[in-house]
């Protein structure tokens, strides 16, 4: 496994930019238990949590989308560092807000205001596109060692974030603010690995009703109602039980288990169809996420949920490296930052939903009710790309200049 995947860091500079890369992505693991606990733990509502953690995922879906496409037609530099440096004051200054009690607008604005930073997953998928068009195996293994890092800083940044807000509840939001900031400029900075900027056609725009995008996009907007719901969900569960300690870690073990199947799933061959694993990936993670639900509902505690998290997880990063190899086929080399930056806004606009949603769910019921909104969400992904798979197909088999990599 180990040598496989050192070929996919051969090109100078691919472990720089996957290291500083990692950086800034833990920070922005750390947000949400960061910003839920710091808030839930001064004003003692999940609700509100949940509605600023809402804000603060808006203003990402918003902002990644307009930052993909300066980044498409400007370089991936030119705008990544200053966006880098542009979000710390709001960053600092929700810290101080939270910290003095603000009101509920003036948190909500500075979420927002705080969530403007460069997609640093999104442009590290555009470097390994670029890095290895030409072999769409060492590509299909790159995606997957991009969603185990991806899943390596879920696992990590809320046990981080969970121990720092323990001590203190804002000092997991100033340590976001220090490793996006260091980690953007340093991953900005990395100039050997950067895509070349692909000249302007009338073809470059994402195209959202053509080639099967919408799909994907409603697909990664399911997985995030899934991401939102679960991690309020576990901080809510664990806290009513007197366990607020172990929120972190479950919620690391749901990505250690994801990080772990997405690095076996790179080192398999890639001899069905990306449609075909997608739907797999689908159908594996709507299932396995009853086992979570099953737990709690068994009344077994911490000792029973945490395998069941686990688990649950194992089904996360094969799902995400079909949807994301299946993206890069449907975009044109012109538009895959952008791209990349919607589907990533479509997983923080999902994510913000499940988090308001798991909260008011949470307030009004019992805590563990909130374990039904993950597996639900997995499920109606399942159900809208099985229903388009047909759309999806044809979609793979548009004409080549539609096409960015063959993997």
């Amino acid at each position: 496994m180990f040598s496989s995947y050192r070929q996919v860091l051969t090109p100078t500079g691919a472990l720089a930019f996957t290291l500083t890369g990692l950086v800034g992505r833990l920070g922005y693991a750390m947000q949400g238990v960061s910003l839920l606990t710091a808030i839930a733990v001064r004003r003692h509502s999940y609700a509100l949590a949940g509605t600023v953690a809402a804000a603060a995922m808006v203003g990402v879906a918003i902002g990644l989308p307009l930052l993909g496409r300066l980044v498409d037609r400007f370089g991936q530099r030119r705008i990544a560092l200053p966006a880098a440096l542009l979000t710390l004051a709001p960053q600092l200054a929700l810290v101080l807000l939270i910290h003095r009690q603000a009101p509920t607008w003036a948190l909500a604005a500075t979420a927002f205001a705080s969530s403007f930073g460069p997609n640093l997953g999104g442009m590290a998928r555009a470097r390994w596109a670029h890095l290895h068009q030409d072999d769409p195996t060492v590509l299909h293994r790159a995606n997957a060692l991009e969603q185990a890092l991806d899943e390596l800083c879920f696992m990590t940044g809320p046990v981080l974030g969970a121990l720092l807000c323990t001590w203190q509840p804002e000092a997991g939001l100033l340590a976001i603010a220090v490793l996006t900031t260091v980690g953007g400029v340093l991953f900005a900075a990395e100039r050997r690995t950067e895509p070349p900027i692909a000249p302007a056609t009338a073809g470059d725009g994402v195209r959202p009703r053509a080639h099967g995008v919408p799909v994907l996009l409603a697909v990664f907007f399911g997985t995030g109602i899934l991401f939102g719901s679960l991690e309020i969900t576990t901080l809510a569960w664990t806290g009513a039980h007197g366990h607020s300690w172990a929120a972190g870690p479950l919620l690391g073990l749901q990505a250690a288990g994801s990080c772990a199947a997405g690095l076996a799933f790179g080192m398999l061959p890639a001899r069905r169809g990306a449609v075909r694993r997608l739907l797999l990936g689908l159908t594996a993670m709507a299932a396995l996420l009853l086992l979570p639900l099953g737990a709690v509902g068994l009344g077994g505690g911490v000792a029973l949920l945490a395998p069941a998290m686990l688990l649950a997880g194992s089904g996360t990063a094969p799902t995400m490296v079909s949807g994301f190899t299946l993206l890069q086929r449907l975009l044109p080399t012109g538009a895959l930052n952008a791209g990349m930056a919607v589907a990533v806004a479509a997983i923080i606009t999902g994510s913000s939903t499940g988090s308001v949603l798991g909260g008011l769910l949470i307030q009004h019921t019992a805590p563990g009710a909130g374990f039904v909104l993950p597996a639900v969400a997995a499920a109606a992904a399942l159900l809208i790309a099985h229903s388009a798979r047909h759309r999806l197909r044809r979609a793979t088999v548009q004409p080549t200049d539609l096409a960015h990599a063959p993997g």
